[in-house]
């Protein structure tokens, strides 16, 4: 179970690392950078994790038992499915508290510190580097352009450089190297360029001043970076207290009241949700007699993740008040739960029982026809002469 869950979310992490790689190098940001966005992002995706873990980490465990015949031991010496459950059940419970703590007080933070990476690496406030061979803005009034680059940025090479006042007065400068400076300031850094010409232009000048030196230090104002929201401006970022609290506030815009009500209906639902995976679990790990079909193995996966996605569209028409919120994500589950203690019944109490025998059935007449058709291609191909040399 500890393994799946692993995997899972590794797989979830690694759809979205070369996403993050190519935005922080559009924005040129540090690389370092990807990895804290990538860790802020895993209690989102353990939130979806956790339930795969489980429900694949019991039905592997029963399957196993199902396979070998020690199911069939077990029951015969009297132990029932209800006996059989407890230990599943203790698990599905530890996890879906863990899962609560995770969805309702970890992931509103998580996600509020992902975003905080996201606004500052757009605003420049994470070291946006500079790009080699383009024209690159620092802040409403001076462009920079650098040809190369080395030492980690350190010696910079083929600069030009254009700035402005508010007056009107425009200076321009070429060099031939030059490098970034800190100052005691923190929002300036100097210029240093070597080898240059320096041209001034003034509204009061009858002809441009051109100055050529050998070292020049040019002061640049850093731009100012805006202070990023508070907490709590996306229903993601609220803690389930605080969207009970917003959902039932009356001082609250309609639409805010609403979309906390689906987020905290959402969330309960994913976790309550837990509590049905053991049942849907062992009514999909045994397989028909003299059968080892892998076929709920499948399903269960597809069966999480479709619950999963009707419970985000449900969100969703909640939020938009199409659907009252409670009834857009509860009434999914109530289908959910039938269909599970059905499932469960039919293994547990219906002698011979299988809940998906005749997808069973399908597959393996699939199988077959799959098997029969290899064959006739391998003996076709066998009969075919080889090409004369």
């Amino acid at each position: 179970m500890v393994g799946t869950l692993i995997l899972s979310a590794m797989l979830l992490v690694l759809e979205k690392m070369l996403r993050l790689f190519d935005f922080v190098a559009s924005e040129g940001g540090p690389v370092s950078v990807v990895w804290r966005m990538l860790a802020n992002l895993i209690p989102e995706y353990l939130s979806l994790g956790i339930p795969i873990g489980l429900m694949l980490g019991i039905l592997l465990a029963f399957r196993r038992l199902a396979t070998s015949s020690e199911l069939d031991v077990l029951r015969g010496v009297g132990m029932s499915y209800g006996r059989l459950m407890r230990v599943p059940y203790a698990f599905a419970l530890t996890l879906a508290l863990v899962n609560l703590a995770i969805v309702g007080f970890v992931q509103p933070y998580a996600r509020y510190a992902y975003e905080g990476l996201r606004f500052e690496l757009r605003s420049g406030a994470l070291g946006a580097s500079i790009k080699v061979g383009e024209f690159t803005n620092l802040g409403e009034r001076m462009t920079l352009r650098i040809e190369e680059s080395s030492n980690e940025g350190r010696n910079l090479s083929g600069i030009f450089i254009r700035g402005q006042n508010a007056d009107g007065q425009r200076v321009s400068a070429t060099a031939a190297q030059g490098q970034f400076l800190a100052t005691d300031d923190p929002d300036t850094i100097i210029l240093r360029l070597t080898r240059g010409t320096l041209v001034h232009e003034s509204p009061g000048f009858a002809t441009p001043r051109v100055l050529s030196f050998d070292r020049h230090d040019l002061p640049i104002p850093l731009p100012k970076i805006a202070a990023f929201r508070t907490r709590g401006s996306a229903d993601r970022e609220r803690t389930i207290p605080e969207l009970l609290r917003v959902g039932n506030d009356g001082a609250e815009a309609l639409s805010t009241r609403l979309e906390s009500r689906a987020n905290f209906h959402f969330r309960l639902v994913e976790v309550v949700a837990m509590l049905l995976i053991p049942l849907m679990a062992i009514a999909l790990a045994i397989p028909p007699k003299r059968s080892t079909s892998s076929l709920g193995v499948f399903l269960s996966i597809v069966i999480l993740v479709t619950q999963h996605k009707i419970n985000e569209y449900a969100e969703a028409l909640g939020a938009r008040g199409v659907v009252d919120p409670f009834l857009a994500l509860w009434v999914p589950f109530l289908l959910f739960a039938a269909l599970a203690v059905w499932m469960y019944y039919m293994v547990a109490h219906v002698p011979g029982g299988q809940p998906i025998g005749a997808l069973e059935r399908f597959a393996g007449k699939i199988g077959a026809q799959l098997r029969r058709l290899t064959a006739i291609f391998r003996r076709t191909a066998g009969s075919i002469p080889a090409p004369a040399e």
